[in-house]
């Protein structure tokens, strides 16, 4: 029996967050049925920020700082700080992610932020409560280049 060799082609940005978070990259023969489906605006703009980094191991808290820079990506993640390494956060339910609504937390400690706080949410228009955050771990995503030297 003859096997059928294989296509080999190599993983884009996009399609290797696609591996990561679980959602099916699609590739270039694919049509009809078979087809994955895209990755959605909030994953691409994610895959976006991620691009040449590379994830570590899970974390329950990051330390903070007031001016700490907060993304927010609509039905998909919180992305915290900047440079060299960076945190995701895609909560429990990542579907109620919204950039209008404005995170209020109740800290057990002041200086970082962790898996079990207490995080609620507030309509920006109308400041009225109007849900709750619950976290999963924070992944650290450090700049490859920099994650192979400290290795």
């Amino acid at each position: 029996m003859m096997s059928t060799p294989r296509k080999a082609f190599a993983l884009t940005g996009a399609a290797a967050l696609a591996l990561l978070v679980g959602q099916p990259a699609v590739a270039d023969d694919q049509s009809g049925e078979d087809a994955a489906t895209e990755m959605t605006k909030g994953e691409k703009k994610l895959a976006d920020i991620l691009e040449g980094r590379v994830a570590g191991e899970p974390t329950r808290c990051i330390r903070t700082r007031p001016n700490e820079r907060l993304r927010v990506i609509d039905d998909t993640a919180y992305v915290y700080g900047s440079g060299r390494t960076i945190y995701v956060q895609r909560t429990r339910h990542p579907d109620k992610i919204d950039r209008d609504d404005i995170l209020v937390s109740r800290r057990f400690n002041a200086s970082q932020i962790c898996k079990l706080d207490i995080v609620h949410t507030v309509d920006r228009s109308f400041g009225m409560f109007n849900g709750a955050v619950f976290f999963d771990d924070f992944v650290p995503y450090t700049k490859a280049d920099q994650a192979k030297s400290s290795s």
